[in-house]
């Protein structure tokens, strides 16, 4: 049996709403795409060879090494990244001279089950405290693995030169590695198209409860309802300091109302093919997609075999998170994604099965600390960490199956290690190692096995919970029509 760690999986908080209430995003865009075919009758083979001229199209599967095991059967996942680039932007966006790079803004992996009846849309916040394997730059150099926030990532790749591809690339090693879920497609949208399409629409209906006042990006909203043009649009969807609580996670929400609002005025549009030429245009010419999708054919027959999910079996909810500051008072900015919650959600997207209240909060089945078994190795430099934790995890009551040294002594991320069936046990243990994942793996027996990482002994005491670390008891959620005031 290996006794090393499954690539790091790191601690995080998210926000409220219940999770009865759905989205129908892949539908959405089933809609949107249709459009396509009015715009084929309209004008032919020219205007489909234009905008599938748009579209950049680059294969980045040989700048991925290693990777997760393919999902089961035709589920698939899907990473979107939103750009934010400041290339043709105003300097309210952003100081080119501190910017001189794209950065990651948004980033997302649609899970789309193999049965094509649901899907998971989980959003990944930007400011994730994460381990970035080495990734190539634009000069050619290897960056060496790092711990930083997760857009890093798609910053590194575009290095001396904004190599998209290579920031894409990047990021889809980073997600892999931390959260072990195989990436098999990609989309990156920038900035510029963003504006291109709100304009395509004539504006997007937007409402505010309070006055928006931000010097950073020039909006300035009265309370009320607003039609917002392109430039109002990327102004109120990249504000962050000056709106609600300044947190990257409340500016998640704010995009997801603002493209359910964006979406929905598109729609409107469908019986208007000017008006849906240049929202295609504008979308086409923004993105950068995998090349493997096969081009603008390829993104309608996937709308195509979603459009008929039913809106209450696709899910959009960001990833739960916590504040690093637990962990290190001095950093008030960055967070991490609470355990052992997204370990189970990452389980959930391998195995195609759906995220749920119940999978993460499940009845506790009562499992007596003296009938579970646990082996304790240490993956970190640090000698005698697995006898001192060895000797919490006894005084707890747990029986102890011995002590020893794992594979790899450079483990950054605290892992128990369970076999099918044996999830409360398993969970058990995590509670009394708290920062600790989970991860299933066949073949580990009746025995569990707590490999320590080098966090074991900073956020992760024995017995002691940290108390900002706990898990959010719902999903953020929001469904296709409900008004973006709400």
């Amino acid at each position: 049996m290996s006794t090393s760690a499954p690539a790091p999986v790191h601690d995080f908080s998210p926000p409220p709403p219940p999770r009865d209430r759905r989205r129908k995003i892949l539908a959405w865009g089933g809609g949107i795409l249709a459009a396509v075919l009015i715009l084929v009758a309209a004008g032919g083979y020219l205007i489909y060879q234009h905008l599938n001229g748009n579209l950049h199209q680059v294969n980045v599967s040989g700048m991925l090494g290693h990777r997760p095991a393919s999902l089961p059967s035709k589920a698939q996942n899907i990473l979107v990244i939103g750009s934010d680039t400041r290339a043709g932007q105003s300097r309210r966006y952003g100081n080119a001279a501190v910017l001189s790079t794209d950065h990651s803004d948004t980033l997302m992996i649609v899970h789309v089950a193999a049965d094509r009846k649901w899907a998971d849309i989980m959003s990944i916040p930007r400011d994730s405290w994460v381990h970035i394997p080495a990734c190539r730059m634009g000069n050619g150099k290897l960056q060496p693995q790092s711990t930083f926030k997760i857009n890093e990532a798609f910053t590194i790749g575009n290095l001396y030169g904004n190599h998209t591809s290579l920031g894409i690339a990047c990021t889809i090693k980073t997600v892999e590695a931390d959260t072990g879920i195989p990436i098999d497609h990609f989309v990156s949208v920038n900035f510029a198209g963003f504006t291109g399409m709100v304009r395509a629409v004539g504006g997007v209906p937007e409402c505010n409860s309070k006055p928006i006042s931000d010097p950073k990006s020039g909006l300035h909203l009265t309370a009320g309802h607003h039609l917002l043009n392109g430039s109002q649009a990327l102004a109120y969807v990249r504000a962050r300091y000056t709106l609600g609580n300044g947190s990257d996670l409340e500016r998640i929400n704010r995009q997801q109302a603002f493209m359910s609002s964006l979406v929905d005025r598109a729609r409107t549009k469908l019986l208007d093919p000017p008006a849906i030429y240049r929202f295609l245009n504008a979308a086409t010419r923004s993105i950068t997609i995998d090349s493997r999708l096969g081009g603008l054919t390829g993104l309608y027959h996937f709308a195509m075999s979603v459009k008929n999910l039913p809106p209450g079996k696709v899910t959009f909810f960001t990833l739960p998170t916590y504040p690093r500051s637990t962990v290190d008072p001095a950093d008030t900015a960055n967070v991490l994604w609470t355990q052992p919650d997204a370990s189970l959600i990452f389980q959930a997207f391998r195995q195609d099965q759906p995220v749920s209240q119940q999978l993460l909060h499940p009845h506790r089945a009562r499992v007596p600390s003296r009938t579970v078994w646990v082996r304790v190795l240490n993956g970190t430099s640090q000698p005698g960490l697995q006898a001192a934790a060895a000797g919490r995890l006894r005084a707890k009551g747990f029986r102890l199956a011995g002590t020893g040294t794992a594979s790899s002594r450079s483990l950054t991320q605290t892992v128990v290690r369970y076999h099918a069936g044996d999830q409360a046990a398993a969970r058990k243990v995590a509670h009394k190692v708290s920062g600790a994942a989970l991860a299933q793996v066949p073949g580990t027996g009746s025995v569990l096995t707590l490999v320590l990482g080098s966090d074991y002994g900073s956020s992760a005491h024995v017995g002691r919970a940290a108390p900002a670390a706990q898990p959010s008891p719902s999903f953020s959620s929001r469904t296709a029509s409900q008004s973006i005031c709400t």
